[in-house]
């Protein structure tokens, strides 16, 4: 059996991001039910040297879109990365899913040796398709994700691994 590259990349990103959705959600009824002001939950970072809540969401959101978009042989959107909100965030989300799930199979299936060149401040990166995918982009959205979770874990939302891994 062969796992084709949409099957390891659409369906991946859709499932990690909607779960991320619920967790989101329940960050912003926890802030709620708390009286809890939702920026404190949103500027929460697990260390000084790390990215906040919001920086979070955006980067995983940036990492899944970019991929697709770049297996798919179009410029990636750009958003403005303005969100100060739980609804905000979740509609983030919300837009890069329905952004990734208007790819096809025949889009980005057979991309596992095209060449993706990405621009770093001073130099560029060059990857193959498929350790692009598997060893650059899952990683990141996948450590976002899971910060965003450990974050609001953190700081007390009721929340546990089956939010963060979803329904079969």
């Amino acid at each position: 059996m062969t796992i084709s590259m949409y099957q390891a990349s659409v369906p991946v990103f859709t499932r990690a991001l909607t779960n991320l959705i619920t967790v989101l959600e329940k960050g912003a009824a926890f802030a709620e039910a708390k009286k809890i002001e939702p920026s404190v939950l949103l500027d929460y970072r697990l260390a000084a040297d790390m990215f906040p809540l919001t920086r979070q969401v955006q980067i995983a959101t940036d990492m899944a879109k970019g991929c697709i978009a770049r297996l798919g042989g179009q410029e990636p959107p750009k958003y403005e990365d303005n969100e100060a909100s739980f609804p905000e965030l979740i509609a983030r989300l919300r837009k890069t899913i329905d952004f990734i799930s208007s790819f096809s199979a025949s889009q980005i299936d057979g991309t596992e040796d095209k060449i993706i060149t990405l621009q770093r401040k001073d130099t560029q990166v060059t990857y193959k398709g498929l350790p692009y995918l598997l060893s650059y982009v899952q990683p990141n959205v996948y450590f976002h994700c899971t910060t965003t979770y450990a974050i609001l874990r953190h700081v007390g939302v009721e929340i546990g691994k089956q939010d963060f891994v979803g329904k079969l």
